[in-house]
């Protein structure tokens, strides 16, 4: 009986959704031909009179139009807020293998559809020979620089067909001819670079959005990783590679991509970051065969650079267990990293009881090799922040201070010579004297008295000389 009640249910409520479609239509029936019946009426008086109409009575007519045509559909169906529509669609679990296969084939389809409106090589050549045979004037500092207009450039567009209509809008022309110095022309070769460009940095979108599995515009550490491995075998500049040196190389390459577009460092980086920065050209740059060496060697991304770090983590390795500790380490180029740093370091980074792994010493190799970069400066500022407190204060640098010093003079009194260097101006000048050398009496340090300055918070992370110790015209200090 109730499953004889649940159908009658769900009859009625069919019928009444079918009566209330039936009653939607007869009102749009009706308004549909009261608009036809005054638009007759409308043209049948003009038929009649054989005159115009004032521009007050034909804006009195759009707007009583106007009114009866889009004033319901602006009011809206009081009926439809009842029931919020679903706008949410959350990713499918990992167990349901349909809806993934669904997922990517659909995403497949669309990158596949996407691929299909860029322009291959041979419409690029069709479009230089529109520029060469385009009615454009011809520099005058060059002769054989063609400018064209935005005339020139709109019969371009229209020769060039619908395929190429994206690149060819008004606002690229006036990006363009800003850039040119705002004379009303552009240069063909800038238009042309532009649409390879722009065609470039679509076709590297398609490529990355394959390795994005969940479809959210972010690529994490091991889709990179498997992005550079099939990558790899195109790189010509890296044919002399030993195969079982390649998911090193892989990781190394992987890892800076983390490092500096990974802030937060929740695992995963923006493709719009990927292509927006260098270091995919960078990488890419791999791809030419006679590359010189000193080029290769300023890349981070070639086989010299990863043989390099590679080869420095291996000779840091003296047990050769695979990692590092903190007294293998402290032979890090020079030696001249100090105590209190590298114990901040394991301190702050991810370790393996006490000891430290290839990738966060990608992380700590990276942040000292670019030292001016920001994501470098933050890394370095988290390890001297050691009361995690936002800010570095007078005892946080008299604490890394006295380490450097004690590296160089182990009997040395650490605390004067901070407070003494916090003396000091920004330009390197030592405030306690005047220009002659003599001291200022004004100064209630000029007379040798070594006071405590007032406390001091240090936000920026300048700060390298924290880090090590260098000898510099006789003096123990930091550099």
């Amino acid at each position: 009986m109730s499953n004889i009640g649940k159908e009658n249910k769900s009859v009625e409520t069919v019928g009444t959704s079918c009566n209330s479609t039936l009653e939607m239509d007869e009102k749009e029936r009706k308004v549909n031909e009261t608009l036809k019946n005054r638009l007759r009426k409308y043209i049948k008086k003009l038929d009649e009179n054989n005159t115009a109409t004032t521009k007050e009575e034909s804006e009195k007519v759009e707007l009583e139009t106007f009114k009866k045509l889009y004033k319901p559909k602006l009011e809206g169906d009081p009926e439809s807020y009842k029931k919020i529509p679903k706008f949410y669609f959350k990713l499918p679990r990992h167990d349901d293998t349909l809806a993934q296969k669904l997922r990517e084939e659909t995403r497949a389809q669309f990158l596949q559809k996407k691929s299909k409106e860029l322009l291959d090589n041979s419409e690029l050549k069709h479009l230089w020979s529109l520029l060469e045979k385009s009615n454009g004037s011809f520099s005058m500092a060059n002769s054989d620089e063609l400018t064209v207009d935005y005339i020139q450039f709109k019969k371009i567009r229209d020769e060039a067909g619908p395929k190429y209509k994206p690149y060819f809008t008004a606002e690229v022309f006036g990006r363009l001819q800003a850039s040119e110095g705002g004379i009303g022309r552009v240069r063909g070769v800038s238009l042309f670079n532009y649409v390879m460009r722009r065609v470039w940095l679509q076709q590297t979108r398609i490529g990355l959005s394959l390795y994005d599995v969940t479809g959210q515009g972010y690529l994490t550490e091991h889709d990179l990783e498997s992005y550079i491995a099939e990558l790899v075998p195109s790189l010509a500049a890296l044919d002399g590679l030993d195969s079982s040196f390649t998911s090193f190389y892989v990781c190394t390459a992987a890892r800076k991509f983390l490092f500096f577009l990974d802030p937060l460092r929740v695992g995963r980086v923006r493709i719009r970051d990927v292509l927006s920065c260098s270091f995919l050209d960078d990488l890419l740059e791999l791809r030419e065969e006679d590359l010189p060496m000193d080029l290769q060697e300023q890349n981070w991304f070639s086989a010299a650079s990863a043989l390099r770090v590679y080869g420095q983590y291996l000779n840091l390795d003296r047990d050769h267990n695979g990692m590092l500790s903190i007294n293998e380490l402290a032979g890090y180029g020079s030696g001249t990293l100090t105590r209190a740093f590298l114990q901040r370091v394991f301190q702050q980074c991810l370790t393996y009881d006490g000891e430290m792994d290839y990738k966060t010493y990608l992380d700590l190799v990276l942040a000292l090799e670019n030292r001016r970069q920001p994501a470098a400066l933050a890394y370095l500022f988290r390890v001297l922040d050691i009361n995690s407190q936002g800010y570095l204060d007078a005892f946080t640098l008299n604490y890394f201070f006295k380490f450097a010093l004690f590296a160089g003079h182990p009997g040395a009194d650490g605390g004067s010579w901070c407070r003494a260097s916090q003396l000091r101006g920004r330009e390197g000048r030592d405030l306690r004297h005047d220009q002659t050398g003599a001291p200022r009496a004004d100064h209630p340090a000029g007379l040798g008295a070594l006071r405590p300055r007032p406390h001091r918070r240090v936000y920026a992370v300048g700060a390298p000389w924290l880090l090590c110790v260098r000898e510099q015209r006789g003096v123990r200090g930091c550099g």
